[in-house]
């Protein structure tokens, strides 16, 4: 199963996607780890690359059987489709999970306080995140709203909702 994950910085979706990724015992992609890597070894990031480094490494996982997280702000149509695609070409299913807070003022505050976990990335200012590009979806997503919830209500909430909805078949 390809899990797809999307959502702007700071709405949680890197949390639920390694309880996922926990919990399934599947391999979690990380495209700020990715991204933040080939930085480290010398290159100058002008696209896509960390997202087509991503998408070659989660289909081999899924070749093997694996069950693959993949975790990114996927703002894009085109990025959303060609995980899409992954999924088709490697005959598994897949279910996309839009992670969102409502509630701009705990958002903002989450932006504001947080730290990051990875060496060398620079994160979003609230600003950045609040004027970013995300384009609406042309699936329908399981959507997760983590506003006014613990982490572990959301995850909860989140493995009912994937639980219950059917994957679409590639």
């Amino acid at each position: 199963m390809l899990y797809i994950f999307a959502g702007l910085p700071g709405a949680g979706k890197t949390t639920l996607a390694r309880h996922l990724a926990g919990e399934l015992q599947a391999v979690h992609l990380r495209i700020d780890t990715i991204e933040q890597a080939l930085r480290d070894a010398g290159y100058q990031l002008v696209g896509p690359e960390g997202y087509v480094a991503a998408y070659g490494v989660a289909a081999d996982n899924l070749r093997l059987g694996l069950d693959v997280v993949a975790d990114s702000v996927n703002p894009l149509r085109i990025t959303r489709g060609v995980w899409r695609d992954v999924a088709a070409r490697t005959g598994v299913p897949y279910i996309e999970i839009e992670v969102i807070c409502s509630d701009a003022i705990e958002h903002r505050s989450r932006v504001e306080s947080r730290a990051a976990d990875v060496t060398g990335l620079r994160l979003p200012t609230w600003e950045e995140i609040r004027t970013r590009e995300y384009e609406p979806w042309d699936t329908e997503p399981v959507v997760i709203d983590t506003a006014g919830r613990t982490i572990s209500e959301t995850a909860a909430a989140m493995m009912r909702a994937i639980g219950v909805v059917r994957p679409a078949i590639a």
